[in-house]
């Protein structure tokens, strides 16, 4: 198969790139290499990618269309992975025009070029869910509770991606993402923003006063994830990914505390606007469509963090980090 990867040199999207090459596919990658973070971070994603012979790399913005079109009329993609996004719930309370273009006019100009692939994977979020009640989160609860613009742009995207399934027949599956982390991930994600942190004898933040809880999902259960909703070539389908065992962030401390054999300075501050107090998947759906099966527990993935950091993360910790 030749797929079409946005946002291919993400956290999500390089891991996601990885496991498509090594079990043969041919990934055509589009990613603006924007600077939400630390643009070298993306560089050292795409240096390793960019040693198998079926990846093929476009420095492009997907909202805009022409340019898209160039990429689709020439590589003539059978499948379409869209993980491109500006991300990060804080920011998009700041900046809202910034989201819209990149989270819905960017996925109104990729789904218009995809009216003959055979499955389209559309990366939405567990924000949608808001501060609700009904817990754990399913995929058929009301979402009408979004407290960030970030949430509120994937729940947009969410219904164009159904409009689109429903006129055009694109089999679509939007997967919402719940709080994923490993190796090479987001500076501006709490596991990092604490590792780094805590090395470099500065006070972490701990929000909600360190009783915020997620649903802490690790990067290859997600991406496990990914490529079975993109081989199942399902009609329309909305799908939880995550772990089903949230962990308050004072936990995740005590854990990274651990692994550095080193004690954090932590401020305990109230929750910003937009945070959630609590992300809790139901993943009934995921393992009855998908064969979804998580495997790596908090403890292992936050381990496999702190090692990666040792050795290469911290060079990509930087004054602008969130």
């Amino acid at each position: 198969m030749k797929i079409l990867v946005t946002g291919g040199v993400g956290f999500i999207g390089s891991y996601t790139c990885k496991d498509l090459l090594e079990r043969g596919d041919e990934v055509v990658c589009v990613d603006n290499l924007n600077d939400y973070y630390n643009p070298e971070l993306k560089e050292y994603r795409l240096k390793e990618l960019q040693e198998n012979k079926n990846f093929k790399f476009y420095k492009e913005d997907i909202a805009n269309f022409d340019k898209l079109k160039e990429i689709f009329d020439k590589e003539k993609p059978e499948k379409v992975v869209h993980l491109a996004a500006r991300a990060g719930v804080r920011e998009s309370v700041k900046y809202p025009l910034l989201y819209e273009e990149a989270n819905i006019k960017a996925l109104v100009s990729i789904l218009e070029l995809s009216k003959n692939i055979k499955s389209f994977v559309f990366a939405s979020t567990s924000a949608i869910y808001g501060n609700s009640k009904e817990i754990p989160f399913k995929e058929s609860q009301q979402v009408d509770s979004t407290i960030s613009f970030y949430a509120a742009s994937k729940l947009a995207g969410e219904v164009i991606c159904k409009y689109y399934s429903t006129v055009f027949n694109i089999p679509i599956t939007c997967l919402r993402f719940f709080t994923v982390y490993g190796p090479s991930g987001r500076p501006d994600m709490a596991i990092f923003k604490f590792t780094h942190k805590i090395i470099h004898d500065q006070p972490i933040d701990a929000y909600g006063f360190g009783k915020l809880k997620r649903d802490f999902t690790y990067v290859t259960d997600i991406v496990s994830g990914i490529i079975s909703a993109l081989d199942k070539n399902l009609k329309f389908e909305i799908i939880n990914l995550g772990n089903e065992e949230p962990y308050e962030v004072n936990y995740i401390i005590a854990l990274i505390e651990k692994n550095l054999n080193k004690k954090a300075k932590v401020n305990l501050v109230p929750a910003p606007p937009g945070d959630v107090d609590i992300t809790y998947a139901d993943t009934s759906k995921a393992k009855k469509l998908l064969n979804y099966k998580p495997k790596v527990k908090i403890e292992e993935g936050v381990k496999n963090f702190v090692e990666w950091y040792l050795k290469e993360g911290n060079k990509f910790f930087t004054k602008d980090s969130i």
